[in-house]
């Protein structure tokens, strides 16, 4: 039975590791999973790994909402959904380890999974205090920080029928890992949640707290963008701190963000978030040195952090680093800096697309975002949604990036309309007006030319300075197609041609920049890891700025030439089997041939605008 329950928690814990959730999905190539007390050798680490391998490239996936058969079973009763079950094992999660339920309870697991798709059973079992190690670098645990000189705070978060112990045990884990002196209180804001134990008994509880937490409820849906407008209403700290309702703040947490605050007005700074298996509650430690991006669908992703930031932290890893979009559940920023920004876009609806607005409005209009590598703060990934959303989850999303896209895009909103035309349908009803006022008569921001030239360089948008569209093989008349088999929501795989789609198909469009990267959407590139073969196969993964990724295009000879072997792309010398679900023929590289027709490519350009 022993050796029964290792094999469990060993396979439970290689489930967290390789990615918990469609909502923060890890792909990490040779690199360390776990740091737990590192100096600065780990940085040239890094460095090599990502030199030497596909470095790391975080995806995170789409809000799924919750039309879905769990929804309405019937063996969830009013009566179980407003029982509190909170029963807590002084040892369950201890150290954030993670919590194994016997089999002979899987029913019942299974059964109370449903109301807030996590593992709630398991969670019930963990005290609201519950130990978390200290995942902070080395480096990190030997700063000081004057408290005194520090801004105060005011921790907002959010609820609509959450779970009462991971709800508590993220105000616990505020409360006992903040200095008191900065933080002025929590700010409980209820959206319309309708479970009982939500209501007169987490008022005693949160009564007896010897910090002030209060509820703020609002009598019908309104979702998270308002909900935090209403609490940031009522905030008195000097800087507003938003957290979602199911995290765990661990030690030293909140120095590093009002440090960053303190030294500059204008900053909006994120933790670097750690995950909390939705299934055993595990607090699995994240790789830090990745940044927020998004694709061209505006889902937001992690990509790794460029060669040459990894390069010039190796100085101080301590200090935060710029991020050209925060994922937006977990930031602090001054208060009145936020009201003086715009705060939110008040029309945008419930949730989806506000940290882009946030990021993009912020960059654009003077201030700096940052993820601050000394703050660490779990969060609860889970791999759909229990919530519903009035109007429906497609017309939220849509709606709210379709403003986004109008008020900040400037014209990659055509690109972006072009691309996604379920989205452009939403563009014609908004009113952006005031936002358009706010942007360029009141703040008087930069354009998203600057932002993406100077805030993301290593952006795959379509630029003035660079090819975008199809990559026609000559001989087959077959396109070049990143793999539709996703591995972890990520295109990656062999590269392959494929009949060409006269429509504007994402899998089938690339870009190649000006430093020889043929890439496409989610930042994977061509490459050609085997390349010191006489004949190996090509692939598109992450990109990395490696050399080996580095392609030119020859107008004369029509042929697409790998910079660091000086062969060219080829199709195989025989056909090859479909290796995609729609078929495709895995390309290859190969010494040039002048005579050669199959290693002729037509840089076919699509207007994008």
């Amino acid at each position: 039975m022993k050796m029964l329950v290792r094999l469990r928690k060993r396979f439970v814990y290689l489930l967290a590791c390789l990615g918990i959730g469609l909502l923060c999905t890890y792909r990490i190539y040779n690199v360390q999973k776990d740091f737990p007390d590192y100096d600065s050798s780990y940085l040239d680490n890094a460095l090599k790994s990502a030199k030497n391998a596909r470095d790391i490239h975080v995806v995170i996936g789409y809000y799924q909402g919750n039309n879905l058969p769990w929804v309405h079973n019937e063996n969830i009763t009013e009566e179980i959904l407003n029982q509190n079950m909170y029963s807590p094992d002084p040892s369950a999660g201890k150290m954030g380890e993670a919590v194994i339920i016997p089999p002979f309870e899987s029913p019942k697991m299974s059964k109370l999974f449903q109301i807030n798709r996590f593992n709630l059973m398991a969670s019930d079992r963990i005290p609201l205090n519950r130990s978390l190690p200290d995942v902070r670098r080395k480096e990190c645990k030997g700063r000081t920080y004057q408290v005194t000189q520090l801004p105060t705070t005011s921790v907002i978060i959010v609820f609509h029928n959450e779970a009462w112990s991971t709800l508590m045990r993220t105000v616990y884990s505020v409360i006992n890992r903040s200095p008191r002196s900065v933080l002025t209180e929590i700010i409980l804001v209820d959206d319309a949640s309708q479970r009982l134990f939500l209501k007169e008994s987490l008022e005693a509880q949160i009564s007896q707290l010897h910090v002030p937490v209060k509820v703020i409820r609002t009598p019908e849906r309104i979702g998270l963008i308002q909900a935090r407008l209403l609490g940031a209403k009522q905030a008195r700290g000097q800087v507003l701190t938003f957290l979602d309702a199911h995290c765990e703040c661990t030690e030293g947490w909140l120095e590093p963000l009002l440090d960053t605050i303190r030294e500059n007005r204008q900053s909006i700074v994120s933790p670097v978030i750690d995950i909390i298996n939705d299934e055993t509650f595990q607090y699995v430690r994240s790789f830090e040195l990745h940044q927020g991006g998004f694709n061209w669908a505006l889902h937001f992703r992690w990509f790794s952090l460029p060669l040459d930031i990894i390069s010039q932290r190796q100085n101080d890893p301590t200090q935060p680093f710029k991020t050209p979009v925060i994922a937006g559940g977990l930031f602090s920023i001054d208060k009145d800096f936020f009201y003086k920004l715009g705060a939110y876009d008040e029309q945008m609806k419930i949730w989806g697309g506000e940290n882009h607005e946030l990021s993009f409005r912020g960059w654009m209009c003077g201030a700096q975002l940052l993820i601050a590598p000394c703050s660490h703060v779990g969060h609860l990934f889970r791999k759909s949604s229990p919530y519903t959303f009035p109007g429906g989850v497609g017309d939220t999303l849509n709606s709210n990036l379709a403003r986004v896209a109008m008020v900040w895009m400037d014209e990659w909103k055509d690109f972006f309309f072009k691309i996604h035309p379920e989205v452009a349908v939403y563009a014609h009803n908004q009113s952006i007006e005031d936002r358009l006022t706010l942007r360029h008569k009141k703040l008087n921001c930069k354009s998203f030319k600057w932002y993406l030239e100077n805030i993301w360089p290593s952006h795959f948008m379509p630029f003035d300075d660079r090819f975008f569209g199809k990559v026609r093989n000559i001989k087959s008349q077959k396109c070049l197609q990143s793999p539709q088999t996703k591995t972890f929501g990520q295109p990656y795989g062999v590269a392959t041609v494929s009949d060409c789609i006269i429509e504007m198909y994402s899998p089938q469009l690339f870009i190649l920049t000006p430093d020889g990267y043929l890439k496409t959407d989610d930042s994977v590139c061509l490459d050609a890891p085997e390349f010191k073969d006489s004949v190996s196969d090509v692939r598109i993964m992450a990109c990395n700025t490696l050399q080996r990724q580095r392609w030119s295009y020859e107008k004369k000879t029509e042929r697409l030439i790998h910079t660091a072997s000086g062969k060219c792309l080829d199709l195989p010398s025989k056909k090859k089997l479909p290796v995609s679900p729609v078929g495709g023929i895995a390309l290859e590289l190969r010494a040039c041939d002048d005579k050669s027709k199959s290693q002729t490519w037509a840089l076919e350009d699509i207007k994008w605008r």
